[in-house]
């Protein structure tokens, strides 16, 4: 297996250093930058500590992502350990992934920060994010019948599979595509777990405001709906 790591940054320049120092870089096999057209000085952090740099025009963090999981598959990783520039997550559980991908065979792995409700608020989850997600993911375990707590991490791992399937979908480019990967991967019987994650919300970090819930209700909603009325037909597919 060839495990990338891709670091996906956003005006990130204040944060990156603190980011790279809790990286574990003899777990991957290469690790890259997919930047989101970041203005200021992002890149000259990440080259000062010999992190490839890829960036792109401003598209959102749906298309960042999708940007850096095809440039790693390009360079022939076969899966993909997705890292926020902001430092957010620590990747202590970075064994358990690898241990998941090489005995499970899996095909998306996601972080579950709800794992302990009490650890999750220590760690300073704002109160609409905590409430918000647990009421989402309530409604996403109903509609895709997936027996996870966590449906909205920022911490996921992906295999090539997963890639040459979501890669034939119109996505959008939002937030909303961290959703849509999930029904998709479910929608094609592809194999998803889950690991225990931690994820510090205290100082500089960049956490959704609170209206961002009810914009992620409806799309939610209007995502299970159509996947209840499937299938495959349904979504958009590339040309």
């Amino acid at each position: 297996m060839k495990i990338f790591g891709v670091i996906l940054t956003y005006n990130c320049e204040n944060l990156v250093e603190k980011t790279l120092k809790k990286v574990p870089f003899q777990k991957f096999s290469k690790i890259i930058c997919s930047d989101d057209g970041s203005t200021d000085d992002t890149e000259k952090k990440m080259k000062e500590n010999n992190i490839e740099f890829y960036s792109h025009e401003h598209l959102g963090y749906g298309g960042n992502l999708f940007f850096g999981l095809k440039k790693a598959f390009e360079m022939g990783a076969t899966h993909v350990v997705e890292i926020h520039g902001d430092g957010q997550y620590d990747l202590n559980n970075i064994n358990e992934i690898l241990m998941k991908f090489k005995t499970e065979n899996c095909d998306l792995i996601l972080g579950n920060r709800f794992y302990n409700y009490k650890r999750t608020l220590n760690n300073g989850m704002p109160l609409h994010i905590f409430f918000g997600n647990i009421f989402l993911s309530q409604i996403a375990r109903i509609g895709l019948g997936l027996k996870f707590e966590d449906f909205f991490p920022g911490q996921r791992a992906y295999s090539k599979k997963f890639f040459d399937i979501i890669k034939n979908y119109l996505l959008p480019e939002g937030y909303q595509f961290s959703f849509e990967i999930i029904m998709l991967s479910k929608l094609h019987n592809l194999k998803i777990s889950s690991v225990n994650t931690e994820c510090n919300y205290k100082g500089e970090k960049k956490t959704a405001p609170i209206i961002y819930i009810f914009s992620c209700l409806y799309h939610l909603l209007t995502t299970i709906f159509l996947f209840r009325l499937n299938k495959k037909k349904i979504f958009s597919k590339k040309k």
